[in-house]
């Protein structure tokens, strides 16, 4: 279970949670799908092991010793290294606060105790499946070209977006919505054509986690959030990425 190198090729998921007998049961049917699971309980600890680890994915609890889950996805957000990678938030907490900040923080996913196995392990094959056609590429992505606009340039094989010439970290989701949007510019997307595109499966994901998105990826590709230039609100709609 420790030896991450002999077992690379493996999907590796990263269970950030104190509860040992949550553990044992994601970790018994994560591995029974072929994933390598790697669980700590400790915040702190757990982001040192994802900086050094780069997990393919994090299952991440709020409540934890030392630093909690919030900090610890808003410290993985803020790094180059670990930005792309996805995040499920699993937490007892059932706040629409406590949701809405998760996702602002950078969360891709959140997941609230008790939870059906069956849906937790559904939701990390989609984020995995997601993410590997976009860091790995396919013949599909391979294929697609270099989406411009403004100061905004996306590379959709490196998985990577600069801000006037400026290395710009997302996360997993961010990069998709804006390759959705800048590869659809002038179109409105409504909310639930980008819920479906984005999130892509069912799950208890309403609109305004799109628009909680929509905001945070404002907040880094825009000169002025507050007024946005490249990703305008069609009030009632949705969103349209502007090719003025």
């Amino acid at each position: 279970m420790n030896n991450l190198t002999s077992t690379r090729k493996q999907r590796h998921v990263l269970v950030v949670e104190d509860e040992e007998e949550i553990v044992r049961l994601i970790s018994f049917h994560l591995e029974k799908e072929g994933y390598l699971v790697y669980s700590i309980g400790n915040g702190k600890e757990a982001l040192n092991y994802a900086f050094e680890a780069l997990p393919d994915l994090v299952i991440l609890d709020i409540m934890l010793p030392e630093m909690d889950g919030l900090e610890v996805c808003r410290r993985l957000r803020s790094n180059d290294k670990t930005a792309s990678i996805p995040i499920l938030i699993l937490s007892a907490r059932k706040e629409e606060l406590d949701k809405v900040l998760g996702l602002e923080l950078g969360a891709d996913d959140y997941m609230v105790k008790p939870f059906s196995v069956r849906e937790l392990v559904a939701r990390v094959k989609a984020m995995l499946r997601r993410s590997e056609y976009i860091t790995q590429g396919s013949d599909d992505i391979q294929s697609e070209k270099i989406l411009t606009s403004g100061g905004i340039t996306l590379y959709p094989e490196r998985h990577q977006v600069t801000v006037n010439d400026q290395r710009c970290a997302l996360s997993h989701k961010e990069f998709v919505l804006l390759q959705l949007l800048m590869a659809n510019a002038g179109k409105v997307l409504s909310r639930e054509l980008l819920l479906d595109k984005v999130w892509g499966y069912e799950v208890e994901v309403d609109t305004r986690t799109v628009d909680v998105h929509i905001r945070h990826l404002r907040q880094k590709i825009e000169e002025d959030p507050a007024r946005p230039s490249y990703i305008e609100t069609v009030r009632g709609v949705g969103y349209r990425f502007s090719d003025r």
